[in-house]
């Protein structure tokens, strides 16, 4: 057996501004040989395969992996190239029996609403209809019909935040080795459950649904069940959430499962969270005798494509004279670059944020000081590290705010504590993330709350300016299905 194998991955937000290029590409991963070092989150999927591929004998074939942050629709010349070298690298890599790929599900680039689906369309054309080819998704995807035509297999992660990336990774090998060895016929089938929601996991009625996803596998010809989420902020036809059931040789079983999950999906519609408005979830915040509170922007998530450099909550918080709180992290390499030139210590007067667009605010005029450096500082998601740049933490008369030079979101404490910062003795910490940040807060928050703020990934999915996916799809429409 052979097994080739390749990763390339963004989420795009249609509406962001920020251009996704070469250098956020090259930024974060952008190699050929992720799966014999220490790469990351981005390559542990490659790694994973590696190791069960040469466990089992296998030749391994490895193109490129690379990832670039959620910004605006990929540069056409930039995705072509990169589509381009994979597939170049997979013909001289041919025959192979296997191809597994790593890839985002909500890649879009000038003239691609569907770069996966691209992608598994030239890969087929490649290896034939014989061969096996496995897709790895974020659950933030637009499942298409490309993808589902030409893959073997697809698996989503389960969880959200994702802290199932190598788990998943191992479940799609599985299923495709079995497939390549004639022990199994994956067949695939999805349903449309015409919803736009968040779909958190370690909370209440989609914990158990996940639970009971998962416990299908394995059973009754059942191989792999994934709930799509979506990414509401992706101008795709297919946006939206989206059951799908992979089983051995049984198409009828398949689209029935699929069926009963999404209905069972839709059920649920009204028990899923919703986010209390900004101001509703300070006022809340503040009426709480505990400490620190965690309040997630989740409109500005740099994970979602947004720009990561929003001022509403920082104006509101000054509005409301609040002290001891904390924020992480504001996007600004200029602003970070000029701390570090003035050192520790330095007393400064600064223009917060606010720089990129209207979906960031209006920037904020300060008199700060530099209280901490950190250089190449590290944060972490599960057990991956997360490269933030060059960081900065400035203080304005009780205000706390960190100040990076690479876009990402808030994953961990570590985002304030490498900076020197106490949390502890923070009343409020505000975080620029959806979700992800969650599993490294919650243990150290008297409470988390997600905060409906506006900004570039809006909570409001009835407001989305969509021009390629139709309206019919709750909230927008009450019942979608009459």
């Amino acid at each position: 057996m052979k097994l080739f194998m390749a990763s390339l991955a963004t989420e795009t937000n249609s509406f962001s501004p920020i251009p996704t290029g070469w250098s956020g590409f090259k930024e974060h991963l952008y190699t050929k040989e992720a799966s014999r070092g220490d790469a990351g989150l981005y390559a542990a999927a490659a790694t994973l395969w590696r190791k069960r591929a040469e466990a089992l004998g296998w030749d391994v074939a490895e193109g490129l992996s690379t990832y670039a942050q959620p910004a605006g629709p990929t540069v056409r010349s930039v995705y072509e190239t990169m589509r381009d070298d994979i597939l170049d690298d997979l013909r001289a890599a041919m025959p192979v029996d296997v191809v597994l790929m790593s890839m985002h599900g909500a890649m879009i680039a000038q003239g691609y609403d569907d770069c996966e689906g691209d992608m598994m369309l030239a890969v087929r054309d490649i290896v034939g209809p014989d061969a096996v080819i496995g897709l790895e998704l974020d659950p933030h995807c637009h499942l298409t019909e490309l993808m589902l035509e030409h893959a073997t297999a697809i698996i989503c992660y389960k969880e959200y935040p994702h802290v199932d990336v190598v788990e998943r990774a191992e479940e799609l090998f599985t299923l495709c080795a079995d497939a390549a060895t004639g022990k199994t016929q994956p067949v695939m089938r999805d349903y449309d459950c015409r919803m736009m929601a968040m779909y958190h996991t370690p909370f209440e009625p989609v914990r158990s649904y996940v639970d009971r996803m998962s416990a299908m596998e394995g059973a009754g010809g059942i191989l792999s069940v994934s709930l799509v989420h979506g990414f509401p902020w992706g101008d795709n036809p297919r946006c939206g959430a989206r059951t799908l059931v992979i089983t051995d040789g049984d198409a009828e079983l398949a689209d029935q499962r699929a069926k009963a999950l999404g209905k069972e999906l839709w059920e649920m519609r009204d028990q899923l969270r919703q986010f209390p408005t900004m101001s509703d979830g300070l006022d809340k915040a503040v009426a709480l005798n505990a400490a620190p509170i965690v309040l997630a922007d989740f409109a500005d998530n740099a994970g979602g494509g947004a720009p990561s450099d929003s001022t509403f909550v920082l104006v509101e918080a000054i509005k409301r004279g609040l002290k001891d709180i904390a924020f992480a992290t504001f996007w600004d390499p200029v602003l970070v670059g000029m701390c570090i030139d003035a050192g520790e210590g330095a007393e400064m007067a600064v223009r917060i944020g606010g720089k990129i667009g209207p979906m960031s605010g209006d920037p904020v005029d300060l008199n700060v000081v530099v209280r901490g450096i950190q250089r190449d500082s590290v944060q972490h998601l599960g057990k991956a590290e997360m490269n933030m740049g060059d960081c900065v933490w400035l203080e304005s008369d009780g205000i706390h705010i960190v100040v990076n030079t690479r876009r990402t979101q808030t994953f961990h404490p570590e985002a304030f504590t490498n900076l020197g910062m106490d949390l502890s003795a923070m009343k409020y910490i505000v975080v620029k993330s959806s979700q992800h940040f969650y599993d490294g807060f919650a243990p150290i928050a008297a409470e988390v709350i997600h905060l409906g703020t506006p900004g570039a990934i809006t909570p409001d999915f009835t407001i989305v300016p969509f021009t390629k996916r139709d309206g019919n799809y709750w909230p927008k429409v009450e019942n979608p299905f009459t």
